[in-house]
Parts: structure tokens; C-alpha cells; sequence
């Protein structure tokens, strides 16, 4: 089950977005389009998002959604495999020009993802991560995933993290 998005993340990466001037913004798992929504919502003309998910269902739903906002020339889909996308991202000229990710899939896959948007990132570009106080219950792998991952952004010196209690938990790193 996915999570449901939480206003004070989004409108936190709304502020971020319009703080640092952010013209470029990827967004891992959009779910329901709320991040891609309210990221192209104030991102100025010829912004970009690009949304990444594996599935059409709730992608589906997100379109809808954009469309009524009337910023569906903001927003780049690609519904297919995350990490084969982020790495084919890689060979584009848009890598190293990201301002700005935002990663809420597949919390196995968080290190994977977390190194694969280091590199389409600019310098002083952010990554906010979701879901980074959730208590996986019955998942123990989850639970020594991200305990792996916080213990590797802690001695990052690439990075410089920052752990909020909003939501379930949100962390930001800033690319040095």
C-alpha cells in the first residue's frame, strides 16, 4: 500500500522549489501527481518535471489531474522501470542539470535511487526523501534498508542531510 502524500511535504517543496529558483525537477514515484502537481505549479515557464513510476493506474489518475491544473507541458512520464530510467537519464544532456528530486517509491530501491539522482543533480541541487520515519511493521528488510541508508548519508561528504519530523518523516540533501 502507498503512502498518501502530506500537505506540509508538499507545500515544504513548494518553498524549496521557489527558494532556490529550481527550473528542473525530477519526481520518483509520483503516485497520484500531487509532487509533479504542485512542482509544476511553481516552477516558472519552461519548467520541467520529469515523473517516474512503474504504474499506469495511479499514473492514470495523476494525468487527470495535471491536465485540469493546466500544466501538462511541464510534465515528462515515463511509466516503465525507475532505476532503468534514472540510469538511461544518465546519457541524457539533462544530467548533472536537476535541481531538485523528490523520492516516494519503493523504499527498497531508496539507495539505488538516491545514487542514480546524486548524479542527474547540479551542484546545490536537493533531494527530499519520503517516508524516512515510517516504521515498516512487518517488513525487516525495509527497516534494514533504510537504517543501511541513514548510516551512509550520515558519512556522505558529498552531501550535507537534514532529517525532519513532518509527515512520516522527510529528509533533504543538499548536493555539495
Amino acid at each position: 500500500m502507498r503512502s498518501l502524500d502530506y500537505p506540509e511535504t508538499i507545500s515544504l517543496n513548494q518553498l524549496l522549489l521557489r527558494a532556490m529558483q529550481a527550473t528542473n525537477v525530477i519526481d520518483i514515484g509520483c503516485f497520484t501527481g500531487a509532487n509533479s502537481l504542485a512542482a509544476a505549479l511553481v516552477l516558472p515557464k519552461g519548467g520541467t518535471v520529469l515523473a517516474l513510476d512503474d504504474s499506469e493506474n495511479y499514473t492514470n489518475k495523476a494525468a487527470k489531474y495535471w491536465k485540469e491544473a493546466g500544466v501538462m507541458d511541464k510534465i515528462t512520464l515515463l511509466v516503465q522501470d525507475v532505476v532503468a530510467s534514472l540510469e538511461n537519464g544518465l546519457d541524457l544532456p539533462m544530467a548533472g542539470r536537476y535541481d531538485f528530486a523528490f523520492i516516494d517509491h519503493d523504499l527498497i530501491n531508496y539507495d539505488r535511487y538516491y545514487e542514480l539522482t546524486l548524479k542527474l543533480l547540479r551542484s546545490g541541487g536537493m533531494i527530499a526523501f519520503d517516508n524516512r520515519l515510517r516504521k515498516p511493521t512487518h517488513d525487516m528488510k525495509v527497516a534494514e534498508v533504510l537504517r543501511a541508508l541513514n548510516e551512509k548519508l550520515a558519512k556522505d561528504e558529498r552531501v550535507t542531510v537534514y532529517n525532519y519530523n513532518i509527515g512520516d518523516g522527510l529528509t533533504l540533501v543538499y548536493k555539495h
